[in-house]
């Protein structure tokens, strides 16, 4: 059992690391061949728009319930009584990872342009703050143990059967400024465009707020884990910016 759950750490690890670096392809427009602005899915020709604009939050809304019913801690005790604890998270990122490349290659461009800064320096900017905010996502992943957020480390783990060490609450660099480092990137790289299209302005708008929820029921999650210590932390450090000024706490590895 104990190589099973490893292979399958493996494999899950894979198509997640795959649907990642795609995922920051399709948000820039960027090498890949379906992105955001480019490449109409051949169910979606000649498609009403208003029918392409539903199909559009239906796959973000799919993608959503998934991620946030599953993360949460009463779901997972249920789950590890029909899974292995030690592949419960990579089932989480497995499926995490098909729910979203299924919305990116269903995704349906919508025409029309908020604004079209190419070829000028805000546009350049614009780029930067792109590359800026996926590349604080991977770093920010490394600083709380990339390979245990994305189950690698627990299904090899299994294979001599050690349990999993109970989350700690550490101070990672980047935490002691900002809470949710991953999130922050997440924004950056969904609103750093020169050319923001109507369907990316749609995918940033609902993809920020659903961050936003996420977030609430995240530190839910926190509070009710570390209690004392995540509400000092909280009123120390900001969700999403610095607060300068403040005393650096810690933060709790999940």
């Amino acid at each position: 059992m104990g190589l099973f759950i490893a292979l399958y750490g493996v494999v899950a690890y894979a198509i997640f690391f795959a649907t990642f670096c795609y995922a920051a392809g399709f948000v820039g427009n960027l090498v890949v061949p379906k992105s955001i602005d480019v490449g109409i899915p051949p169910s979606a020709v000649d498609e009403p728009l208003a029918l392409s604009i539903l199909v559009n939050f239906l796959l973000l809304g799919v993608f959503a319930i998934q991620h946030s019913v599953m993360a949460r801690p009463a779901f997972k005790r249920w789950w590890t009584r029909i899974v292995p604890p030690a592949a419960e998270r990579s089932t989480f990122v497995l499926l995490a990872s098909l729910a979203l490349l299924f919305m990116v290659l269903e995704w349906r461009p919508l025409p029309g342009n908020v604004w079209d800064l190419s070829g000028s320096s805000a546009g350049a900017l614009l780029h930067g703050v792109y590359a800026l905010g996926w590349g604080l996502v991977l770093v920010a992943t490394f600083q709380i143990d990339h390979f245990e957020l994305f189950g690698l480390k627990q299904a090899w783990q299994s294979l001599s059967g050690r349990a999993t060490p109970t989350p700690a609450f550490r101070t990672p660099l980047l935490y002691r400024h900002v809470r949710h480092p991953i999130y922050l990137g997440f924004l950056l790289g969904f609103w750093g465009t020169p050319v923001m299209s109507a369907g990316h302005l749609l995918f940033a708008a609902v993809t920020s707020a659903y961050i936003l929820v996420g977030i609430w029921f995240e530190e839910r999650d926190l509070l009710a884990q570390f209690g004392q210590r995540y509400r000092s932390y909280r009123q120390q450090v900001g969700m999403l910016l610095p607060r300068l000024g403040r005393r650096r706490s810690s933060r709790a590895e999940v």
